[in-house]
């Protein structure tokens, strides 16, 4: 298992487009390569991923979910 950081410009233009951010960290685990956002504010990076521009976070969405699941109760 490694880790790396990269610079978001050394990916190819297709990838590069899916992060917000200026660095992604690279992990590498048993043969499956993860891409993760590096969130230069140091403080932990909102995932979204429900819409491309970012109106709602995954959070968000989770939270939404669990309401509904309790309102068909």
């Amino acid at each position: 298992m490694s880790e790396i950081v990269i610079d978001t410009k050394t990916l190819p233009e297709p990838v590069m487009r899916l992060f917000n951010t200026k660095q992604v960290k690279v992990k590498e685990s048993f043969g499956t390569v993860l891409l993760t956002p590096v969130n230069e504010t140091g403080l932990d990076c909102p995932l979204f991923g429900m819409f491309p521009d970012g109106r709602i976070s995954v959070e968000k969405f989770m939270a939404q979910k669990q309401e509904e699941k309790e309102l068909e109760k």
